[in-house]
């Protein structure tokens, strides 16, 4: 099953999103009770809480998203170079073939 958040987050199909909203969550926890420990300040705390929830959730979601971005930069490279691998061997533009010195005057 599928799980909005706030109507237009789809949590199951976003990559990230389920891990930003657990995060935030775990960071609203932290900093209000912190909060409400240190000052007995009920809604003070109930307001450092949302906040933490909205940073830790932001601050996690711009992490892992520059991450999944680096993550399919990389596979985009290493698909590219299995297929130049498989286009260009055995044929004289294979890097890894030992060229002779004929080979190499003709280049």
């Amino acid at each position: 099953q599928s799980f909005k958040l706030l109507g237009f987050l789809d949590v199951k199909n976003v990559p990230c999103a389920r891990d930003s909203v657990l995060y935030g969550s775990l960071g609203s926890l932290v900093m209000g009770l912190g909060h409400f420990l240190a000052t007995s300040r009920v809604r003070r705390s109930c307001d450092v809480a949302v906040g933490g929830f909205i940073c830790t959730m932001l601050g996690y979601w711009f992490y892992c998203r520059y991450n999944l971005a680096q993550q399919r930069i990389r596979q985009r490279m290493l698909k590219e170079g299995v297929r130049n691998k498989a286009l260009f061997e055995g044929s004289y533009l294979d890097p890894e073939k030992e060229q002779t010195g004929s080979e190499r005057s003709n280049s």
